[in-house]
C-alpha cells in the first residue's frame, strides 16, 4: 500500500529566550491511506509538535531539517496557494479542548459554515444546509436549533462532535487528532470515539491519532509509536504493544496503566523526571530512567533496529525481550468458589455511539 504520509529524519528547533532548543529528533514513519496510526508517550514528548509540523502550523523562526511529504509533495515546499488547500482540503485537525478552538461570541452555524463559504465558495444557503447535514451524521439531533446556539451552550460532548463535523466537512484524506477526548467523562468518550472511527472508515480518511490511553490507542490504532524526549523510541502493531514490548521505556508505561482485574497497594512507577529533546543525553534519552541501562546505552545515540515487524530504539534488543514485562506483576485475583461466574471487565470503548446526550 502506498503511504500517504512520510516523514523521514524529522528535527525541528524552535526558538526559546534566543536561542534554538530542540523539540523533534530524527523522527520518521509513514502513515498508510485509510489506516491509524497513534502517538503515545508523557507530556513533553513530542506528540502535539510531531502533528503541527505535520501541518506546518510552526512558529515563526523554526528550523526544520528532514522532510514532511503527503501524497509525494513536501509539505515545507509548498507555497502560499498550495498550503491554503493543503490546511482546508487535504488535512483537518480536531483539538484536545474544543471550547478553546470556537469563538464563543459566534454560534455553531457560523463556525461550521465560515470554512465551506470561504474554501469551496459555498452559498450561504448551501452551506447552512450542509451544515445541517453534517450535525445529523455526526449524531446530534435537531440541527437547525443547534446551528443557532453558541459553544457555551451546548455539552463537552456535543461541542467535540461539532469539532469532528467541521473537520470532515471538506472530507480530507488525512485526520490529525490531537487527544480528541481527554476532556471527556469515559461515556461521553466513548461515543466520541464511535462517531469518529465510523466517520474515518466511512470516508476512507487516514488519522495520526495523539493520546495519553495506551487503551484506547491499542483499540482505536493499527499501529502506535512511543515518543519520548522528542524521539521515536518504539513502533509496532498496537495489539502486542501491551503483551510484547519492544523498548524498556514502553514496558515501564504499561505496567504502570491501572487494571481493573488485578490489586496493588501502589502502582509502579517510572523512576526519575521526563526530560526533553533540549535536555536529552548524548545517548539514549531514556538511559538515566531505565533500569536496564547499560554503558553502551550511552555512547550514542541508538538507532531505529527492526525486530520482527516492529521497530525499537534499544541497542540491547533482542536480547532484552521477553524479559520487560516481569513474573511478578501482581497477577488477578481468583473468584471465589461461591461465584462461578467471573464479573464483566470494562472496556475501553464502545462500538457505537448512543444518542441519548444529542437530543438534550
Amino acid at each position: 500500500m502506498n503511504a500517504l504520509l512520510q516523514v523521514e529524519d524529522l528535527t525541528v528547533k524552535l526558538p526559546v529566550a534566543g536561542e534554538l532548543r530542540t523539540v523533534l529528533r530524527d523522527v520518521s514513519f509513514s502513515l498508510d491511506r485509510g489506516s491509524t496510526l497513534g502517538l503515545v508517550g508523557e507530556s513533553g514528548s513530542g506528540k502535539s509538535m510531531t502533528v503541527r509540523t505535520v501541518a506546518r502550523l510552526l512558529p515563526d523562526g523554526a528550523d526544520v531539517r528532514g522532510g514532511v511529504r503527503f501524497d509525494g509533495a513536501d509539505v515545507f515546499d509548498l507555497r502560499a496557494d498550495a498550503l491554503r488547500s493543503y490546511r482546508a482540503k487535504d488535512v483537518a485537525m480536531i483539538f484536545q479542548d474544543a471550547r478553546a478552538y470556537t469563538n464563543p461570541v459566534r454560534t455553531i452555524g457560523d463556525f461550521l459554515t465560515e470554512a465551506m463559504r470561504v474554501n469551496d465558495r459555498m452559498p450561504k444557503a448551501a452551506a447552512r444546509k450542509r451544515a445541517q447535514e453534517l450535525l445529523a451524521e455526526v449524531g446530534i439531533g435537531d440541527p437547525e436549533r443547534r446551528l443557532r446556539q453558541y459553544p457555551h451552550e451546548l455539552s463537552g460532548g456535543l461541542l467535540q462532535r461539532v469539532m469532528i463535523a467541521a473537520a470532515v466537512a471538506a472530507r480530507p484524506r488525512l485526520i490529525l487528532a490531537d487527544e480528541p477526548t481527554t476532556a471527556l467523562d469515559v461515556t461521553t468518550q466513548a461515543e466520541v470515539m464511535a462517531i469518529l472511527r465510523r466517520m474515518q472508515r466511512e470516508y476512507g480518511m487516514a488519522m495520526l491519532f495523539i493520546t495519553h490511553d495506551l487503551e484506547l490507542a491499542g483499540a482505536v490504532c493499527d499501529e502506535t509509536i512511543v515518543l519520548y524526549a522528542g524521539q521515536v523510541m518504539e513502533r509496532q502493531a498496537s495489539v502486542r504493544l501491551h503483551e510484547d514490548p519492544l523498548h524498556p521505556y514502553t514496558a515501564a508505561l504499561v505496567r504502570a496503566r491501572p487494571e481493573i482485574d488485578r490489586r496493588v497497594d501502589r502502582l509502579p512507577a517510572i523512576s526519575g523526571h521526563p526530560t526533553t529533546a533540549y535536555e536529552a543525553p548524548d545517548g539514549c534519552a531514556f538511559a538515566p530512567r531505565c533500569s536496564f541501562a547499560q554503558d553502551d546505552c550511552l555512547a550514542g545515540v541508538p538507532p531505529l533496529l527492526r525486530i520482527g515487524p516492529g521497530q525499537t530504539r534499544c541497542v540491547q534488543m533482542p536480547d532484552l525481550r521477553g524479559q520487560l514485562m516481569p513474573q511478578s506483576q501482581p497477577q488477578p485475583q481468583p473468584q471465589p468458589q461461591s461465584q462461578p461466574q467471573s464479573q464483566p471487565q470494562s472496556q475501553p470503548y464502545v462500538g457505537s455511539a448512543t444518542n441519548e446526550e444529542a437530543q438534550r
